[in-house]
């Protein structure tokens, strides 16, 4: 009798069984099968997503090493000391800035005052804001070590972890946000990866240099913005857990569906402090627990300046006779509104709008604005139109606390100014 049947049977039952362990293994192709997710699960690394509403605050406990990625916004620093102290941390072995934008670093002077800190790590980008300036005067005040990060550094916080700067490049980008601080932890066979602000970008400049961005816990680029978490990024990242950092009913309208949806392709389980409050995810090296819900046992102290939702006028240095001014700034459509309240056309040809720090300009085509009218200027791409200019960028310019938007005519001269 023939053996060829009881082969091509074998052979069937064979691919079977691998088609059935890939469905249980999931799509996890850089780094093969996804680690197991517990509960009541004691690791040496516990990493605690901190609830700070629109902000990031992360801290690692690693047996007796600490380490402190970003405090919040401004005010959210005694809520960080205050879930430290909870936690017993005495002294911060490193403290990471990942960026300028003070939705990060606002609260990190409160907490280098509060602790002994052994490390200062930092992007390393001008920002000429006075939370920023202040911020690196304290570090210099204090004598605390300070380190620019550079993708390829590791950061010695303890033997059995290994930490690692994915970005900035040695040849930043250019921008605050895709210049972040990128870390890779990892602890036996589990690592998570924690983004900063960086968007596409930083994600495109990852992935070309190479880099192993496989990770099992993933800390997700800026609130889940439209502009990161692109398919390809997450496809080399290939997240068992996704943490999203996200104030609730924010301006921004954080996280953006295009994100969530990327993310949830991924078969990643999604966590946000918006929904979700403190995040904890712990492990032992091969396996992963996650506790939700905890939230800072400690009032919020705001400053006594304009919320942070509310559209502020800053006077111009020179008031122009024309009635120009920028009367809006949407945050969630990226757009500013132009309003001219004179009595007669204003001709905006060779006028400007700038952002922050005037790192984006936009100069206005030829162009006459009617009295009474209003212009919109748009930062993305789009046909020009009587009502409605775009300025052609495939990045934001007006996503963080703190933004402004400059109008300037052709001499430079500061017509109008609108912050968040």
């Amino acid at each position: 009798m023939s053996s060829t049947p009881t082969r091509y049977l074998i052979f069937l039952v064979l691919c079977a069984c691998t088609i059935a362990c890939l469905i249980t293994a999931g799509c996890s192709a850089p780094g093969g099968q996804q680690p197991e997710v517990v509960s009541g699960l004691s690791g040496d690394l516990v990493v605690h997503f901190i609830d700070v509403g629109q902000g990031d605050s992360v801290l690692l406990l690693f047996r007796d090493k600490t380490m402190l990625i970003d405090a919040g916004e401004r005010g959210m620093g005694e809520r960080v000391i205050a879930y430290l102290e909870e936690h017993n941390v005495e002294r911060l072995d490193v403290v990471v800035a990942t960026h300028a934008h003070s939705d990060h670093i606002g609260g990190l002077a409160d907490v280098v005052s509060a602790f002994p800190v052994g490390r200062f790590v930092d992007a390393g980008q001008a920002h000429s804001t006075a939370t920023y300036e202040n911020l690196l005067a304290l570090i210099e005040e204090r004598g605390i070590p300070y380190t620019v990060a550079e993708r390829g550094q590791t950061i010695a916080l303890d033997p059995g972890l290994d930490v690692r700067v994915l970005n900035p490049a040695a040849q930043p980008l250019g921008d605050i946000n895709e210049d972040s601080v990128v870390l890779k932890v990892t602890y036996g066979g589990i690592s998570y990866l924690f983004m900063g602000d960086a968007g596409k970008p930083a994600e495109e400049s990852m992935v070309k240099a190479g880099l192993d961005l496989d990770a099992d816990v993933l800390k997700v680029g800026h609130h889940a913005s439209r502009y990161a978490s692109s398919a390809e990024f997450l496809a080399a990242v290939s997240p068992a857990i996704s943490v999203i950092f996200v104030g609730e009913g924010n301006d921004y309208g954080h996280p953006h569906e295009e994100a969530l949806e990327r993310l949830e392709a991924t078969g990643s389980r999604v966590y946000r402090t918006d929904r979700d409050g403190t995040v904890i995810v712990a492990t032992d090296g091969q396996a992963l627990a996650v506790t939700t819900g905890g939230a800072p046992a400690a009032t919020v102290t705001i400053r006594a300046t304009t919320p942070a939702t509310t559209l502020t006028t800053v006077p111009a240095t020179t008031v122009p006779s024309s009635g120009i001014s920028i009367t809006g700034l949407d945050l969630q459509e990226e757009k500013i509104t132009i309003t001219n309240a004179d009595a007669a056309a204003v001709n905006l040809t060779g006028w400007t709008v700038t952002d922050e720090g005037t790192r984006n300009t936009y100069t206005f085509p030829v162009f006459s604005l009617d009295p009474g009218a209003n212009v919109t200027v748009h930062s993305g791409v789009g046909n020009d139109t009587p009502t409605d200019l775009y300025w052609g960028r495939g990045a934001p310019v007006w996503n963080n606390d703190g933004d402004l938007a400059t109008l300037a005519d052709p001499d430079g001269t500061a017509v109008s100014t609108l912050e968040r």
